[in-house]
């Protein structure tokens, strides 16, 4: 049973950092796509970027890039989204997905992912 747990969400003011992390577990995940996304109230689930496990190819969002990056730890199964310059429209939660890695698979988007974590909260405020 595929498990992904996230960590590493809270409150912090704007133009901080925060690193978050995503613990997968139950499966090899040597031909997934692990992707973040975050959803603020009131809109649709968003895509913040992806890494592919095999490779460490990656895909950023353009409303974070050049302020959040996306990593991996194969010897810790472990995923991390780092977020620097925070603003408060980064306030949303975050949540950790797993995307089998599928011909044509959009993985910008929520639809191709095959696995989710419970998600971690993430509040940029003064």
């Amino acid at each position: 049973q595929v498990q992904l747990v996230e960590s590493g969400g809270g409150l912090v003011q704007p133009g901080g950092s925060l690193r978050l992390s995503c613990a997968a577990s139950g499966g090899t995940f040597s031909n997934y796509y692990m992707g973040w996304f975050r959803q603020a109230p009131g809109k649709d689930r968003e895509f913040v970027a992806a890494i592919r496990w095999s490779g460490g190819l990656t895909y950023i969002a353009d409303s974070v890039k050049g302020r959040f990056t996306i990593s991996r730890d194969n010897a810790k199964n472990t995923v991390y989204l780092q977020m620097n310059s925070l603003k408060p429209e980064d306030t949303a939660v975050y949540y950790c997905g797993a995307a089998l890695i599928r011909a044509g698979s959009p993985i910008t988007q929520g639809r191709a992912y095959d696995y989710w974590g419970q998600g971690t909260q993430v509040t940029v405020s003064s």
